[in-house]
């Protein structure tokens, strides 16, 4: 099939609105605020022995602070992208960070379970609006060759978020009180605050830089939402469940785990780092590399698990493999959402998230029924079914003019319409 996409308008690709050193600022600010909202996220797992006396709860009541919070995400993200289509993306990023901070601090000075649940609720509808705006605000700052690496540079926070942000939150739990921990994070989440209202710039969403998609596309769109859902839920079932089967199957102690994790860890900020090298000129090809190499890793997991050495290096593969897989989804929605890219990216962040319930329940569920060996490989299942409809998306539609080097040399002449590319600015890199 030669048949090529129409050239993307004008608008979608005008001119950034700011300058290099101003861009660069916001990118970092945003990559700290997603390292945030995740590390807050995923707390109460790391500081349960902790709060759970101290709230007179059981482990598995903190436990639902993290299913709350997901399933406010999961629900909140189409709305609330919404009702605030019309209000400049200034606003809706240094609301949405300074509501996290004010929503953290009440978490931290709650006196009782109940309040702080109320309080982790209130966060996750500020991380449910973030998430739907971060991306589209971010990368329009920045001219279209380069929008793949900024939401590169975005997913560092995202798996610094582990391996540094609740091992460090856990810690310093542990030598005061959880509640520092919030306290800390409320913190950063207001200086987050201050550096986007001062520098964020104050245009109409519709005026943004990646305000529409180049390529829209409904028939793209509908078969990358049904591939999220199934690649994110192969990957939770392994993600949720990962140490019981380093423990019970490749026969590690207990003790291991921390830093077993931190390899995964580690392993994901470096797949960040390459996914942003490549993403912009071949969107579609590290879409396909990731998942296979997710295969790839999921199998090698359940076939040589029990052998402390391979299951180490399956691991990272792992974590290296998924960590590509995020900042490529969103890319993708980002270049064919058929409404606005910050309607796309709600749908695709509930999606998302319906798939990590998926995944963690799917993976309870193989636990409880055959053991927790059987998790990596039905996740393979999983994530190879969303292969081949990542794979139907190529067959049944025409090709991405943005993918290899002509497709550059495409987008660089859709900027120069609206501005010379060497005006644009590179992110850090």
């Amino acid at each position: 099939m030669t048949e090529t996409l129409p050239p993307s308008p004008p608008a979608a690709v005008g001119a950034p609105p700011v300058d290099e050193r101003r861009a660069t600022v916001i990118l970092l600010a945003m990559a700290l605020s997603t390292f945030l909202f995740v590390t807050v996220e995923s707390l109460p797992s790391g500081l349960l022995t902790l709060m759970a006396p101290d709230l007179d709860r059981s482990t598995s009541q903190i436990g639902l602070l993290v299913t709350g919070y997901a399933l406010v995400v999961l629900v909140a993200s189409v709305p609330l992208a919404h009702w605030t289509r019309g209000v400049p993306r200034r606003w809706v990023l240094s609301a949405c960070a300074a509501l996290a901070a004010l929503s953290t601090l009440w978490a931290a000075l709650a006196p009782t379970y109940e309040q702080l649940l109320s309080a982790r609720l209130v966060t996750a509808a500020a991380q449910a609006l973030f998430w739907v705006a971060v991306v589209p605000a971010t990368t329009g700052l920045f001219r279209p060759l380069v929008r793949g690496r900024v939401m590169a540079r975005l997913a560092i926070g995202n798996s610094l978020a582990p391996v540094l942000g609740v091992p460090a939150g856990t810690w310093l739990g542990e030598h005061s009180s959880w509640r520092w921990t919030f306290a800390a994070v409320a913190a950063l989440s207001l200086l987050v605050t201050v550096v986007v209202a001062v520098l964020f710039p104050s245009i109409p969403p519709a005026a943004g830089g990646a305000s529409q998609a180049p390529h829209p596309s409904a028939s793209r769109f509908g078969f990358q939402m049904v591939a999220t859902v199934l690649v994110v839920t192969g990957a939770f079932g392994v993600i949720t469940f990962v140490t019981q089967y380093l423990i019970d199957v490749a026969g590690f102690a207990q003790d291991a785990m921390p830093r077993l994790l931190l390899l995964q860890g580690a392993a994901g900020v470096v797949g960040a780092l390459v996914v942003g090298r490549f993403l912009d000129a071949r969107p579609v090809g590290v879409v396909l590399a990731g998942m296979s190499v997710l295969v790839v890793a999921l199998l090698c997991l359940w076939a040589f698990g029990e052998h402390p050495v391979a299951a180490v290096g399956s691991l990272a593969l792992f974590g290296f493999a998924f960590s590509t897989i995020p900042p490529a989804l969103s890319h993708r929605v980002m270049l064919v959402s058929p409404r606005s890219t910050t309607m796309g990216m709600a749908v695709s962040s509930s999606l998302f998230n319906l798939g990590i319930a998926a995944g963690s329940g799917l993976g309870a569920a193989l636990v409880a029924l055959v053991g927790v060996r059987a998790v990596p490989l039905v996740g393979a299942g999983a994530v190879l079914l969303g292969l081949l409809v990542a794979l139907a998306e190529e067959r049944f539609n025409p090709p991405l003019t943005g993918d290899g080097p002509a497709g550059e040399v495409a987008q660089g002449r859709l900027s120069a319409g609206a501005g010379s590319p060497s005006s644009g600015m590179t992110p850090p890199g």
